[in-house]
């Protein structure tokens, strides 16, 4: 996730870091050139049927409702997934609280915070389809053994409820410690699942198709109406209109699949970091140090 301040006039205009102009400028190109072409060979060779300004607005103003409506989806999904892991943080501190309540010091109380470290790890690793077991292990001596399940994370939290349920049989876990922990695993376990259904239901690809495929087919069309009422200036005006619309297509997918480490992701690893200091501020370790963003971007 990009990190920095408010950029000066001239930055605005020249940063590349997070921005799509690299992903698009071929396309951009691609149609002020076609623009060029159309007005040239209008001038130079034989006239070209020319649209009208009015009917190219209209046109415009159905593909920005399909563009709007589908960054908007997107745009809730990444502050929804956003939403999911600031309540995986918030329980994690929590069952901090309350395992120092329910269980005190000892090595039950360990293997929980431990164990939900690993987790936040795995649970990373799944979203984004990287390997995090060596993070997770260093917290986790159980995480390689969790890694071969179909559902890492997942079983990471089976095993805080066997180390629970141990101590309740064990009679050092009362009942109500046994139902405020267990009302706290399915908090977890339901931001988990939360965070599942974002990975695994993207925004369904009709959507995609036909606001790319009205985009091009805009742009195509655009130069012949621009040859009349822009002139010269018609390649300019094609790429700039070609920018926001494949620029906006662009945004809306980054932010359509808000665990991509990407630029534009979410920053797992450094909300993982977050979790690793509640963990061990809660065994009363000394913490790691936060993660801080590298050249603007936070990981």
């Amino acid at each position: 996730m990009i990190v920095r301040d408010t950029p000066s006039l001239i930055q605005l205009l020249l940063v590349m870091q997070g921005s799509i102009v690299p992903k698009i400028a071929g396309r951009i190109l691609a149609f002020a050139l076609f623009a060029l072409g159309v007005l040239l060979v209008d001038r130079q060779l034989v006239a070209l049927p020319h649209v009208s300004i009015p009917a190219m607005g209209v046109f415009g103003v159905a593909l920005s409702l399909f563009l709007g409506f589908r960054n908007n989806a997107a745009y809730d999904r990444w502050w929804e997934a956003r939403k999911l892991w600031g309540q995986l943080i918030a329980d994690a501190r929590s069952l901090g609280r309350e395992t120092q309540l329910f269980l005190g010091a000892g090595p039950a109380r360990a293997a929980v915070m431990e164990g939900l470290a690993g987790f936040a790890h795995l649970h990373r690793g799944w979203l984004r389809g990287t390997d995090a077991i060596a993070a997770a292990a260093a917290w986790d001596p159980a995480a390689p053994d969790h890694a071969s399940r179909r559902n890492p994370p997942d079983a990471a939290l089976r095993a805080i409820a066997a180390v629970l349920r141990a101590e309740a049989e064990a009679g050092r876990l009362s009942a109500m410690g046994q139902r405020a922990l267990a009302e706290r695993l399915s908090g977890i376990a339901l931001a988990q699942a939360g965070c599942e259904r974002l990975a695994s239901a993207p925004i369904p690809f009709v959507y995609s198709l036909l606001v790319l495929r009205t985009s091009y087919l805009y742009c195509l069309i655009l130069p012949f109406a621009l040859i009349e009422n822009a002139g010269g200036f018609a390649p300019a005006v094609a790429a700039a209109v070609a920018y926001v619309f494949f620029g906006l297509n662009a945004v809306s997918d980054e932010l359509e699949h808000p665990f991509r480490d990407a630029a534009n992701g979410l920053p797992l690893e450094a909300m993982c970091r977050v979790i690793e200091i509640a963990a061990a501020e809660a065994l009363g370790r000394e913490p790691p140090e936060p993660l801080r963003p590298v050249d603007g971007v936070l990981s």
